[in-house]
């Protein structure tokens, strides 16, 4: 990684910008474009209940299973706390595709 001193001017820089710019707006370019994933739905305490005991899982196991603590789980189902990102993405596979807690998990 470069530090500050290694990097290029600033002109330089918006230099070498205007001209890719140039470049595309000429149709001599192509831009690079990256789809992300969409963020994961929200879910409610109620939501948070009934997918665990969908699966089967006590508190403690279904926090083990997300590799969170039994605490964190308890205040989703009470709706004191809102799961993060990642956990909502990881509640989010496990609602869609229960079979990956089998796969995965074993």
């Amino acid at each position: 990684m470069r530090n500050n001193s290694q990097r290029r001017p600033l002109f330089e820089r918006l230099q070498a910008g205007m001209e890719e710019a140039l470049q595309f707006a000429r149709g001599e370019a192509s831009l690079r474009t990256t789809v992300l994933p969409s963020p994961p739905p929200a879910m409610r305490a109620r939501d948070v209940v009934a997918l665990r005991r969908s699966l089967g899982l006590s508190q403690r196991t279904f926090a083990r299973t997300l590799n969170v603590s039994v605490k964190s789980v308890q205040s989703w189902e009470q709706g004191s706390r809102q799961p993060s990102q990642a956990a909502l993405r990881l509640l989010q596979l496990l609602r869609d595709c229960p079979a990956a807690l089998e796969t995965c998990c074993q």
